[in-house]
């Protein structure tokens, strides 16, 4: 849709000659004579710019413009005036118009300058859009779970949204770390400003100070241009550091230092660069034991956990799991515009049974080419990977020749044991998920000669 202009002057040959030179540019231009009838297009009309003369009668531009601000403010104004009057064409700058024009109007500037203007509105326009699903797609309430744990992990979203504390947010790969950082961003006060996610681990260790910090062209081999380092890009924004727990121990004091100081050094530089970024941290290892093992700083670690979040795995959470699904069907049917609506019982229950050991994400990998075979509004056991039909779990069978005692040990053995490959041989874990407490768990691991490995 063409995009529209307001053309408003007293003089009928100026209005009518600025209207016919933006018609012939394929704007779809309005005019008015005085600021009162602009008023009452404004009033009825989507107006995207508005162009007016500053001296009239019954209303001036600068009035005109102050009613624009106050109930159209997405509308752009540009003022024409006389040479003389550059003075209330800057009060009209500062009062909210985008620029002037002087008379007598030259045509090539005066497009030169609203297609400018209209184009910057346009990206200006798009990024607030996005900037809106940005804020609806992280929003915590659309995180999906409704199991305590993750009622637990909103309320913390939602506190330490409203600081810049930093934050350490541990769980399993494809738990959801970044989708938490998002949320915590998108509902913070930095939610206009950068988000910028860096993978630590995927840094090559003589490039991390560069990555990070930036460089100065020349200061080292392929250094061709200067680059500003993922800090600066971050500046007034959200830096998220995913599996922090792999930057190399040597450039960890350069760090910790960034960090407590607000401030960055450029390699091949010894001016220091000031940054405001709030801090964000991911890893899927315990960073307490490996500072225990000498591969952390402990001063680092202390100054990343300033508040920490447990992301738990899928199988603390099985309740979650049809929210999950649902969630996945949802999305990709979109996506792919398939009308998938769920899936059937049967393949419910092989998704609950599973053990999902790559986590959140291994599920919607499943969804998603689940719907690409889908033939049905339900997804069958058929559309799932093979791997469902291959890997059947053990079936408890019932043999009279056995007392009840050993029946009961038998049963506790083999539900103990698909717990704990469940939980990767996590016992913390497995205790949680059986309910029972982690003493029990030592009691029947070694009451039913119950393997620790798989």
């Amino acid at each position: 849709m063409a995009e529209s202009i307001l053309i408003v002057d007293d003089e009928d040959i100026i209005r009518e000659s600025l209207s016919f030179v933006l018609s012939k540019e394929g704007y779809r231009v309005r005019e008015a004579p005085n600021g009162l009838a602009a008023l009452e297009i404004l009033k009825e009309d989507s107006i995207d710019l508005v162009v007016t003369d500053l001296e009239m009668p019954e209303m001036k531009g600068i009035e005109l413009l102050e009613q624009v601000s106050r109930f159209s403010p997405e509308t752009l104004v540009v003022i024409i005036t006389a040479y003389g009057s550059i003075d209330t064409a800057i009060q009209a700058l500062r009062k909210g118009a985008v620029d002037y024009i002087l008379k007598p109007v030259e045509f090539d500037e005066l497009i030169v300058k609203v297609g400018r203007l209209l184009a910057n509105h346009r990206i200006n326009v798009e990024n607030k859009l996005l900037r809106g699903e940005l804020n609806r797609r992280f929003d915590f309430t659309n995180i999906v779970g409704q199991s305590p744990a993750m009622q637990r992990i909103f309320d913390t979203i939602k506190k330490v949204a409203a600081t810049d504390g930093t934050v350490l947010i541990h769980g399993k790969s494809g738990t959801g770390k970044e989708v938490v950082a998002r949320a915590i961003h998108f509902n913070s006060k930095r939610k206009e400003k950068p988000f910028v996610a860096v993978n630590c681990g995927a840094i090559v260790e003589n490039l991390f100070e560069s990555e990070l910090f930036g460089h100065k062209r020349g200061s080292f081999t392929g250094a061709t241009v200067d680059r500003e380092g993922f800090f600066k890009a971050a500046d007034t924004g959200t830096l998220f550091l995913d599996e922090v727990s792999e930057i190399p121990l040597n450039l960890q004091v350069k760090l910790l230092r960034a960090l407590e100081l607000k401030e960055v050094t450029p390699v091949g530089t010894a001016i220091p660069i000031t940054v405001d970024v709030r801090i964000i941290a991911s890893t899927n290892k315990n960073l307490a034991k490996e500072v225990e093992a000498g591969r952390y700083r402990e001063d680092l670690f202390y100054r990343l956990n300033i508040v920490e979040i447990n992301l738990p795995p899928l199988s603390e959470r099985g309740d979650d799991i049809p929210l999950l699904v649902q969630h996945f069907v949802e999305k990709y049917a979109h996506e792919m515009n398939k009308d998938v609506r769920g899936v059937d019982n049967e393949v419910m229950k092989s998704l609950l049974a599973h053990s999902w050991k790559g986590e959140i994400r291994e599920l919607e990998n499943v969804i998603e080419r689940a719907i690409i075979f889908s033939e049905g509004q339900l997804i069958s056991k058929e559309e799932l990977p093979g791997f469902f039909e291959q890997r059947q779990e053990a079936v408890y069978s019932f043999d009279a020749r056995r007392s009840m005692k050993e029946a009961v040990d038998d049963f506790e053995r083999q539900f103990i044991t698909h717990v704990l490959r469940a939980n990767n041989y996590n016992k913390e874990g497995t205790a949680k998920a059986l309910k029972i407490s982690l003493s029990s768990l030592y009691r029947k691991i070694e009451e039913l000669n119950i393997p620790l490995q798989g």
